[in-house]
């Protein structure tokens, strides 16, 4: 209000000689106007168009400009009044002055009351048109439709010492109305210690001034020129009525930060308890299941909250891994409006680009390309063979992705690794058989009339105290690119989780590779813990990547200490990124091929992300007698080195190899669903020199076969080819038989191969009665197959899928199938939004 003082110098002026003003040119053009639309206003009440009360507030404007500026001239036209027809026209100087006392008070209160609690204000100023249309006042219920004042008198209102303006506080005065608004401001004493807050909690204040809220016209006295066209009053409160302004003290556990008094700038919003040595305690927020930017969260009307809650610790990252290490604030909305909508959507798309440009910049991730199995006629080749895969990396990696709102790599998803991360129901081994088998057929869900033929081996459990003692060798990468959050810091922890497992009888010894590779902890009882412990927290990250020599180092330290009929095994912990030496993905292999013929086992732990190489990982495992995961949090680190401790260390049977045989009277074709880098040739199955999967106490191994039954057409049918000599007629002795299924395997230290053989029975149940189990294989299986966007498949609905795994949820102690439907239910969120 910067001209205030010299509005009232020109009002004292005119007081002090007061002639009865002349309009200027052109004014009983513009009031007869005016008078026109009040008229077809009086017509049509309910119908307000848009433009009315601008035009009012303009005219006004004029007029008033008029009534202070124009003093010459006014003496020819003494007895002409041009102010509409129930407006009431000052007479006497007396008049004058009073108003101009009234206005000159308040303006100086405001000022005082800004400098006291500099808390804005407004004060406005307003001639009453006859029979205005105005909204009721929300507190209180006050109208001035519904009062005994005149409707031709102008009324003077200001709310008393408590701030909200009531019945009492409306005083007839001949002249106008002078409304003074308040931001009424809530005490409040103590904070809730819930975490859920209503949208009647959120914007239960805003409410409290909405007198401001009519649609009767305006005028702001002082420094109304920076106004728009689209004048609202309300803009005034624009600044203090955004989301952030409604958090505060309003939703326990968040702190609104102040900004930092620059234009334009936004509050931060924290939630309490979160520390961060970078500096970035940015929380997650999760508008309608939907990670949302800060900028997007800022749109958000207070109106449209329907609950806020606030999640941290444990909670935030069980959820929403990562990306919720700084709390997570999750809201709900009511219906968005149009525009509320059309403005996320602007938003989403430049923060898209900015995260795809991002990702591109600094991923440096490497994975192996390869093409998914296609179908098969059983005609022409009647018989699959692979090697079975424990690794449960691949789901983690996923996992990981999504819940960090990244871009999922179709490489990175190997089917068969996302089925072999869950536990199943299957019936133990008998006798001294170290694996049960287990069939189940029944129809496919993504591909109508195709069947699904579920394979499903059972390890035998051996009771931890049975357990051969172990001779452990950690090999850590401790190079630069291990400098991270989730790496080098995340790795000692999962070491120690580790150390938790191990008995006095164990032993642990430690090397370390960087620019070199060396001896940190020769190989040490178990029961020495704190020793062992102290040597992991004395590494720093630092120097190349001579990967290499670190795993000769490991294996040879291994080879000195080797354990007869013991559990040898090296733990290679790592990004993958190996750049000395012994670094490509050819001479990781040939090296560890060479080196599992000591009878080292070899377990590989990939960490971190941006540069982390899973194809070395996988080859390293594949190639190595050994197995992968991928650990993206201290949560996976407990459930692999934890609970399944035994199953990942200790191998009971190794190079198992299955080959299965289908029946061409009712298999016309099939295909294997995943496995594309385990597939072996026919003949290998009973070649023990070739190596296969090892299968560690109590695993669970599954498989999963595609098939099109003979009397089915299917548009992924392969094209037929005419065979001269091939004999399709099946004998009769055989009509009842689906597959035979044959598995070999050797014992861990066995160098010869024994073989099982089992039948299924073809059979024709319906989905209703298949189990659990093969419900929800089948739900990861095609989730796996809709992240690849496979081309053999027909239906990609994510909600079908959804739904499909809660109904094979079962029993799930643990929780980790709950888990898979909620990253079901993220993924597809996320895409709803591309």
């Amino acid at each position: 209000m910067e001209n205030n003082h010299d509005i009232d110098k020109k009002f004292n002026e005119a007081s002090q000689s007061w002639e009865e003003p002349v309009t200027f040119p052109g004014f009983d053009k513009i009031w007869s106007k005016v008078e026109e639309k009040l008229d077809e206003k009086d017509e049509k009440k309910k119908i307000m168009p848009i433009w009315f009360p601008y035009g009012i507030a303009a005219s006004l404007m004029i007029g008033l400009g008029a009534f202070y500026f124009i003093q010459k001239n006014n003496s020819s036209e003494n007895g002409k009044n041009t102010v509409a027809q129930n407006t009431v026209s000052p007479k006497v100087n007396s008049k004058i002055q009073e108003i101009d006392s009234v206005v000159k008070t308040n303006i100086e209160k405001e000022k005082s009351v800004q400098k006291e609690i500099q808390k804005p204000e407004i004060l406005v100023h307003q001639t009453i048109i006859p029979e205005p249309t105005i909204s009721p006042v929300y507190h209180n219920e006050i109208s001035l439709q519904n009062s005994n004042i005149a409707k031709d008198n102008l009324v003077y209102m200001e709310p008393d010492h408590d701030g909200v303006l009531d019945k009492e506080d409306v005083k007839p005065s001949n002249e106008e109305i002078v409304v003074k608004g308040y931001k009424t401001v809530k005490n409040q004493s103590n904070i809730l210690s819930g975490t859920s807050n209503t949208s009647s909690e959120v914007v239960k204040e805003r409410n409290q001034y909405s007198i401001l809220n009519h649609s009767a016209p305006i005028i702001a006295m002082g420094d109304y020129q920076n106004y728009s066209s689209n004048f609202d009053i309300r803009n005034e409160f624009k600044q203090k009525n955004n989301i952030s302004q409604a958090l505060i003290g309003t939703v326990s556990g968040l702190q609104v930060v102040p900004n930092s008094g620059i234009p334009g700038s936004s509050k931060q919003i924290v939630i309490r308890g979160i520390s961060s040595f970078s500096g970035n305690t940015q929380p997650l927020y999760v508008v309608n299941g939907i990670p949302k930017s800060a900028d997007e969260f800022r749109k958000l009307n207070p109106n449209s909250i329907q609950s806020i809650e606030v999640l941290k610790d444990a909670s935030a990252t069980a959820i929403y891994g990562s990306r919720g290490s700084n709390g997570v604030i999750v809201i709900k909305t009511k219906k968005l409006s149009r525009k509320e909508r059309k403005a996320f959507k602007q938003i989403q798309k430049i923060q898209d680009s900015i995260r795809k440009a991002s990702q591109i910049q600094q991923n440096n991730e490497e994975y192996d390309a390869f093409v998914e199995n296609p179908f098969e006629l059983t005609k022409n080749q009647s018989v699959s063979t692979f090697s079975i895969d424990v690794d449960n990396a691949a789901y983690s990696n996923i996992r990981r992705m999504i819940n960090n709102g990244e871009y999922v790599n179709k490489n990175a998803v190997r089917i068969e690794e996302m089925i072999n991360y869950f536990k199943y129901n299957y019936p133990h081994p008998k006798n001294d058989q170290p694996f049960s088998i287990n069939t189940e057929y029944n129809d496919s869900p993504w591909n109508k009339n195709h069947k699904l033929l579920k394979i499903g081996l059972q390890g035998k459990e051996i009771p931890t105290d049975q357990l051969p003692n172990s001779n452990f060798v950690f090999l850590i990468d401790v190079s630069g690119s291990m400098d991270a959050p989730n790496k080098l810091p995340l790795l000692k922890s999962s070491f120690k989780v580790l150390l938790d497992q191990l008995r006095p009888s164990d032993k642990v010894g430690i090397v370390v590779y960087a620019g070199n590779a060396g001896m940190v902890l020769p190989p040490t009882s178990a029961k020495e813990k704190s020793k062992i412990i102290e040597a992991l927290d004395n590494l720093r990250a630092g120097g190349s990547t001579a990967g290499g020599e670190g795993i000769e180092l490991a294996y040879k330290l291994a080879q000195e200490n080797f354990i007869k009929g013991g559990n040898n095994r090296v733990i290679i912990a790592t990004d993958g990124d190996f750049n000395v030496g012994a670094s490509s993905t050819g001479d990781l292999q040939t090296l560890v091929e060479e080196k599992r013929k000591s009878g080292i086992f070899l377990t590989c732990l990939g960490f971190g992300m941006g540069n982390f190489k899973d194809n070395r990982m996988e080859t390293l495992a594949d190639k190595g007698n050994g197995n992968y995961a991928y650990i993206d949090n201290l949560q996976e680190a407990n459930k692999f080195l934890g609970k399944e401790f035994a199953g990942n260390m200790y191998a009971i049977a190794k190079d198992v190899k299955i080959q299965i045989e289908f029946n061409p009277k009712y298999v016309k074709s099939y295909r294997l669903i995943g496995y594309e880098n385990r597939k072996l040739k026919n003949e290998d199955f009973t070649n023990d020199k070739i190596d296969a999967g090892e299968l560690g106490s109590g695993h669970t191994v599954t498989a999963l076969y595609e098939i099109i039954p003979n009397n089915v057409f299917s548009e992924f049918l392969p094209k037929e080819t005419e065979l001269k000599y091939s004999d399709s007629i099946v004998s009769q002795n055989f009509s009842d038989e689906l597959a035979t299924v044959k598995f070999r395997y050797k014992k861990p230290d066995g160098d010869k191969s024994n073989e099982i053989v089992e039948v299924v029975k073809n059979s024709s149940p319906s989905f209703s009665s298949a189990s659990a189990d093969f419900k929800f294989a089948s739900a990861v299986a095609w989730f796996g197959l809709v992240l690849r966007n496979s081309d053999l498949i027909e239906n990609k609905d994510l909600k079908d899928i959804q739904n499909l795994a809660k109904k094979g949820k079962g029993i799930d102690e643990e929780g980790y199938r709950a888990e898979f439907v909620r990253l079901v239910e993220a993924y597809r969120s996320t895409m709803k939004n591309k």
